[in-house]
Order: structure tokens, then sequence, then C-alpha cells
């Protein structure tokens, strides 16, 4: 324990250290300084660590915090410059590897939807929504291109120029591909018929980078969401919560939607993924009534592997709950 202790505590002190410099920067437009920087955050954060960012002292919990904005400002920086970059060409769509860390959404992309389809069995959507697209709508485009080719993608962000910046990028595409997307310039907190539209709602990262906010959004998609529609929610865990903001599966469950699947990716993609299911109030209420009791038995929420690399998938909490009722019932 106390050399787990001394791992955190070195971690912790190297990552304040890489945020004290940040914090200098005069700018987080991409440069070698910028550059080297985040990348040395990164890789502080991405391998496996010990560490819960819940249990840091208040001093380190603001500083997490205040990381977390740097790096979205940043990101935002890095996405519209490559944006711009990649609407010089003809078709930009030719030459998305240009972008470093393409790769990464690729691989992201096809965890979420190897996630919705096994855990939300049957699910075909005809209407996808994406809260978050940003100016480098990579995940849209990948699940579009690659994975569901019949839905039709609603993209939402709330900067106008990002907006245009992904438009931009369909120039010249595929017109079947870029008949399918659509971006709207709206905060998520005021659209409220329309979510009652899609089949899956996708939750971007950056999205409500509080805790607090975060389970306000969900709260809010949980009120005007469809009954059965799905939600993908990334979130992150570990020392990646330095990057990332870290959701907490019971706010999902808090927000009306069941929890279906959490998984904490090992390798280069980065963020976790929640996969949940919109429920009725009766249905949440019942939900809720079986996971405390599963709770109670020491049945945990269903964290799981990559489905192409899981070896074993742990069952979720609904599948033990039910699995322990029926050995109760046969031992009566």
């Amino acid at each position: 324990m106390e050399a787990q202790n001394q791992e955190v505590a070195a971690l912790v002190e190297k990552i304040a250290g890489l945020h004290a410099a940040i914090s200098k920067l005069p700018s987080l437009s991409p440069s070698a300084e910028v550059d080297a920087l985040f990348t040395d955050l990164v890789t502080a954060c991405v391998p496996a660590s010990p560490v819960d960012v819940a249990k840091l002292g208040p001093e380190a919990q603001a500083m997490r915090e205040e990381l977390i904005r740097l790096c979205s400002a940043a990101e935002g920086h890095l996405e519209a410059h490559y944006a711009d970059m990649l609407a010089a060409f003809d078709n930009p769509l030719d030459h998305l590897a240009r972008f470093p860390y393409y790769g990464n959404y690729v691989n992201l992309s096809k965890l979420e939807y190897d996630l919705l389809v096994r855990y939300v069995p049957g699910i075909a959507p005809t209407r996808v929504a994406f809260v978050g697209s940003g100016p480098l709508p990579f995940s849209s485009l990948v699940l579009a291109a690659h994975h569901l080719p019949d839905a039709v993608f609603e993209n939402y962000d709330r900067c106008g120029a990002a907006n245009e910046r992904a438009r931009r990028l369909f120039r010249g595409a595929d017109e079947g591909l870029g008949a399918r997307m659509a971006f709207h310039t709206a905060d998520v907190a005021t659209l409220t018929g329309e979510l009652g539209a899609y089949d899956v709602v996708f939750l971007a990262a950056l999205v409500g980078m509080a805790a607090e906010e975060k389970a306000g959004v969900i709260a809010h998609l949980g009120a005007h969401m469809a009954d059965g529609a799905a939600l993908v929610v990334r979130s992150a865990h570990g020392a990646r919560g330095f990057l990332y903001p870290i959701v907490d599966p019971e706010d999902v469950r808090r927000g009306g939607f069941d929890v279906l699947a959490v998984c904490h990716p090992g390798d280069e993609v980065i963020n976790s993924v929640i996969v949940a299911r919109k429920v009725g109030a009766a249905a949440a209420a019942a939900a809720a009534r079986r996971d405390e009791l599963a709770e109670s038995r020491g049945v945990v929420l269903p964290v799981v592997g990559p489905p192409s690399t899981c070896c074993k998938v742990e069952a979720s909490a609904v599948e033990k709950a039910e699995e322990f009722a029926a050995n109760k019932e046969l031992s009566v």
C-alpha cells in the first residue's frame, strides 16, 4: 500500500508540474512547445495507474479541473488548425490521416459501435445525434461511413465556427455520406423535442466538464430522449481522468437510464465508454431497486473489456441479480 501511495504521489506531482508549465503558455495554439507539453501529459496519464482522482485533496482537485479545461481549449485549437488545413484540399476526406490522432478516433468509434450492438441487441439506428461534434467530426464520420451506413447523423455544437469548419470537410464528399451529415449550432440544454427523434445519442467527453455539469446534461437527455433509445457516453478512468471528465454511472442511472455496460480500455484509446438505454419512470424505479439489491449482495456495475479483445466478459448487474434470484428459487 505504501508503494502504491508513493506511486500516486509521484504521478500527481508530475502532472501538477506539467499543469504549471501549460498554464504559463502564452497561447494553446499548436506549436512545438505546446505539442511537447501535451505529449508529455498524455504519456504520463495513459498507462494504468492506481490513482483515484475522486480521492485527491482539494488543491489537486482544483488543479485537475483546470487542467481538463486547458486540455479542452488546446484540443479545440488543434482541431480548428487541422480543419482549416484539410479544407484546403479539393477532397478533404481523402486526407484525414494527416490529423495526428485520427487513428484514435477510428478505434474509439469502433469500440463504441461494438459495445452498442453487443449490449443493445437488435438496434438498427436510422437517426443518430452526436452532441459536441466540434470542427473535426471524426467520430460521426467514422460511424456513418463504416458502421452505421443507413443512419442520418445530426451533429450539435455550441460553436458556429466549429460547425462551419465541419461542413467544409464534406465538400466533394460522396453524395450519400454528405447527405447523411447535418450540423446544428445549439446548446444541448436548449434541445427538447428534437431529442425524442433519435435512436442513439452520443455524448462527447468534453460536453459538461465539471461533474455537476455532466450530470445535468445527462438528466436533460433523460428527460427528452425516447424510451428505448440508447445513450453512449464518453468518460475516463484512472489517471486519464486528468485529461477528461470522469462520468459516474450512477449519474447516468439517476438521469433515467439503465446502464448496460462500462468499458475502460487499456490501450491507446483514452476514453472510457458507458452504454445505457433510456427507460420510463416505472422501469427506472424498478431498475434502481434491482441494482440496490444486487449491490447489497456484492454485485458491482457491469465493467467489461473491449468486445474485440475481451476473453471473458463480466455479467452485468442485471444478469447476476437474475441468476441469484433463479438459484434462490431452485433452492427453496
